[in-house]
C-alpha cells in the first residue's frame, strides 16, 4: 500500500504563513472549489442552483458572496469547507438537473489570503485592480506577474488571491515581495 501525503500548493505539509509589519500572507488549503457554468437557455436555472447551494443570491458581475464569486457571464466559482465538501462538484451536479456544467476546481487553483490595513499599497505594485475603491464583496479577474488571477475582496482588510496552482511558488513570491516593498 502507498503512503501518500497531501502537499500544499507550495509543496509543504502545512500551509505557509508569512507576516510583515502587521500584515499576513496565508496559504489557504481548506477550501473546496467548483465552477458552475450555465447551459444555453438555462441561465436563470443555473443562477438559482448557485443560490440554492450557497444560501445566497448568485453573485452579480464583479461581485462575491461568502461562498461564491462571479467568473464571467453566467459563470460562478463556488467555495465550501473542504472538510465537509471534498466532493463539492459532485454535490452541486446532483442538484443541477442539466441546468449547468459543473467542474471540480479544487486542485487547479491555489489561494492566498492577505490581511492588513494597507492592502491597496500592496496591490498597486501587483496589478491594475484599484483596491482603494473595494469595500468588500467585490471579485475581479486580473493579472499578477503574468498569471491570470481572481481577487476576492472579502473586506477592506482581507483579500483572497486565487491563481493557478502550477504557479503557486511564483505567485507567493510576487505577493510576499510586494508586501515587503509596500510596507
Amino acid at each position: 500500500m502507498h503512503d501518500l501525503i497531501a502537499l500544499t500548493p507550495l509543496g509543504a505539509r502545512d500551509p505557509r504563513r508569512d507576516h510583515h509589519l502587521g500584515h499576513s500572507l496565508i496559504e489557504v488549503t481548506d477550501v473546496a472549489l467548483a465552477s458552475v457554468a450555465a447551459r444555453l437557455g438555462r441561465e436563470a436555472d443555473a443562477a438559482a442552483l448557485v443560490a440554492t447551494v450557497t444560501g445566497a443570491e448568485a453573485p452579480a458581475p464583479a461581485r462575491a458572496t461568502a461562498s461564491a464569486f462571479w467568473m464571467g457571464p453566467d459563470q460562478w466559482m463556488v467555495e465550501a469547507p473542504f472538510a465537509t465538501h471534498e466532493d463539492l462538484a459532485r454535490q452541486i451536479t446532483a442538484q443541477a438537473n442539466g441546468a449547468a456544467s459543473v467542474t471540480e476546481q479544487t486542485d487547479a487553483w491555489c489561494r492566498f489570503d492577505l490581511k492588513g490595513d494597507r492592502l491597496a499599497d500592496i496591490f498597486e505594485r501587483l496589478c491594475n485592480a484599484d483596491l482603494r475603491r473595494f469595500t468588500g464583496g467585490k471579485a475581479v479577474r486580473t493579472a499578477i506577474e503574468h498569471l491570470g488571477c481572481f481577487l476576492i475582496c472579502r473586506s477592506p482588510t482581507h483579500v483572497s488571491v486565487i491563481g493557478p496552482r502550477s504557479s503557486a511558488g511564483s505567485l507567493h513570491h510576487a505577493l510576499l515581495t510586494a508586501m515587503k516593498s509596500a510596507l
